[in-house]
């Protein structure tokens, strides 16, 4: 009898604690999640009453950035590539502008110390120079390559966590906003540009304008096509969900296929480095030996002959 009264009470436990992690975990997480918030808030105003302090980087650059002449024009174009590379502070700019000097003369001085201006001084300068004044620009163009990649693969992590939310009764705006949210740490690029497209429609910027300036930012095909995509479904009035989930289905037979030309691709792009690396090594291993007998044979031909 005192067993059962016990296993009685141990399963009451159980249930009870079950019943309390279901039913007010939800409740525990909204106040953490409204501590939390206030906290970062405090935070961040903090934060803004404060002077920003400036990067070891820009430190560093900032003497030179204003060397090179530049009009609007060139700020203009210069200030969207650094966007489209995800650089949107103020001083990206200025720090762009000053490592095209800073970099120039460290290649300059790298070159006077390690002696290499011995060979011919001026071309060893003039290269040096060159290639450090073109230096920010290749590296620039490589992030922005680098984060149009990460935009593109987290696309499709995206596409379906908006088909769920938009399956779920969420407007386009939500929907947007919370894989946004929710894609911070997976996926922070294409959450970094939703969360900025988010921003600017709450500033009062219209939702289509907002999302053309989305894909003219990432500059990816696969997000202007859902841009254009979500853009006639808010026209023509069509179900979003079912809009997503066929944009989605799409966006993968383009992957797989994409996956598979690759595949095709190899056997072409295999024919150089057989014929230049591989196919040597066969030949001096099949028929290396043989030219060698070949060779000892016809030394005692000719030895024979002399003899």
């Amino acid at each position: 009898m005192p067993l059962l009264i016990l296993a009685f009470i141990a399963t009451f436990g159980l249930i009870c604690s079950a019943g309390l992690l279901i039913f007010y975990r939800d409740a525990v997480m909204e106040r953490l999640s409204a501590v939390a918030e206030e906290r970062l808030s405090s935070k961040a105003r903090l934060a803004w009453l404060m002077p920003r302090k400036r990067s070891t980087v820009e430190q560093i650059v900032r003497p030179f950035q204003n060397v090179l002449p530049r009009s609007a024009s060139e700020i203009s174009a210069v200030q969207k590539r650094l966007i489209s590379a995800g650089y949107r502070d103020e001083s990206s700019v200025n720090v762009f502008y000053g490592a095209k000097i800073f970099v120039p003369l460290a290649l300059s001085v790298l070159v006077v110390v390690t002696g290499l201006y011995q060979w011919n001084p001026m071309v060893s300068l003039a290269v040096a120079a060159g290639v450090g004044f073109l230096s920010p620009d290749f590296w620039l163009n490589n992030r922005i390559s680098n984060r149009k990649l990460l935009v593109g693969l987290g696309l499709p992590e995206a596409l379906d966590l908006m088909v769920i939310c938009a399956e779920a009764g969420l407007s386009i705006d939500q929907t947007l906003l919370r894989v946004s949210r929710e894609l911070k740490v997976s996926q922070p690029e294409i959450a970094d540009e939703l969360g900025l497209a988010m921003l600017e429609q709450k500033a009062g910027k219209p939702r289509e304008d907002t999302l053309k300036a989305l894909a003219d930012r990432t500059n990816v095909p696969a997000v202007r096509a859902f841009v254009n995509t979500l853009v006639q479904s808010d026209a023509f009035g069509t179900s979003v969900a079912k809009t997503l989930r066929i944009y989605s289905d799409t966006l993968r037979t383009q992957r797989r296929q994409k996956a598979e030309e690759d595949a095709a691709k190899t056997t072409v792009k295999l024919v150089l480095p057989l014929v230049l690396f591989i196919f040597p090594s066969i030949f001096i291993v099949v028929l290396g030996p043989a030219m060698i007998r070949m060779g000892e044979a016809f030394d005692l031909y000719i030895s024979n002959m002399g003899g």
